[in-house]
């Protein structure tokens, strides 16, 4: 048996597992558990192990992250908050300060806030937001050559694109022409600090919410002036599934982002 627990962070949810057995295709595993009509339902799977011997010392535990098509995804700033706080229940103990997290984007601190034992509070150092290479087919895209584009990572590939109205784009048409990448779409406000984002993600498509996209957004939107980081020197990016904070040191071009997930359920399976 094998005990999965559901999360989400902003509608952007996860099932994450500390106990998957190596004989058990991860992949597969994923798509089947994925699933929303034949399986739990889930953006993505999240696995869990203890640190390896050439891990950094003071690595807390390990996550692997799988999409809902079973690609793997080097990050997710949702999902690393749900995975640390799924860490804490299974590890039964007082609840720590930070949880430090090593993923295949490198290693990431997650400091809590709050926790009431269905909500937590965290923020989470998300690293450097870099500049990388254009996407494949991102000409068929159509993109207007006026529109602002900054292709970004946070050890996975980002395109964010300024728009006049995110409401009436047919974000499902453009991320389908540059599934390998995620797909931000943005418009300024409603207020000056604060930005509205929408998403298409590689591996699952439309999401509510996306961590690691609301980084480069908050990047973005910085460097083009669409917004202004407010007193706390905090960038606030509402998204479908509801909002975060981004505060962004425009000289190391490092993020941290803040917010909540909520534990959903836990069940046992068995693998097929």
């Amino acid at each position: 048996m094998t005990t999965l627990r559901k999360l989400h962070g902003l509608g952007n949810d996860f099932l994450v597992t500390f106990d998957l057995s190596e004989e058990i295709d991860a992949v597969e595993f994923a798509r089947s558990v994925c699933d929303r009509r034949r399986g739990i339902g889930a953006d993505g799977l999240l696995i869990g192990s203890a640190p390896a011997l050439d891990q950094p010392s003071g690595v807390d535990v390990v996550m692997r992250l799988l999409n809902a098509d079973g690609s793997p995804a080097e990050m997710s700033g949702n999902g690393i908050r749900c995975f640390a706080q799924a860490w804490i229940e299974h590890r039964g103990a007082a609840v720590p300060s930070t949880v430090a997290v090593a993923t295949d984007a490198g290693l990431r601190a997650v400091e809590i806030r709050s926790h009431d034992g269905t909500t937590m509070v965290s923020s989470v150092e998300m690293g450097e937001v870099s500049d990388t290479h254009e996407p494949a087919d991102w000409a068929k895209t159509g993109c207007h050559p006026d529109r602002p584009v900054r292709h970004l990572s946070l050890g996975n590939p980002h395109a964010v694109v300024g728009v006049d109205d995110v409401a009436v784009v047919d974000l499902e048409a453009l991320g389908s022409v540059v599934p390998g990448v995620n797909l931000e779409i943005v418009e300024p406000g409603p207020g000056p600090h604060e930005v509205r984002m929408r998403v298409h993600e590689r591996g699952v498509g439309i999401t509510e919410a996306c961590g690691t996209g609301a980084c480069a957004t908050a990047v973005a939107a910085l460097e083009w002036g669409l917004v202004t980081a407010d007193a706390n020197g905090e960038v606030t990016v509402h998204m479908d599934g509801g909002t975060v904070t981004v505060s962004v040191d425009r000289g190391t071009r490092t993020a941290v982002l803040s917010g909540p997930s909520v534990a959903v359920a836990t069940v046992e399976i068995e693998p097929r």
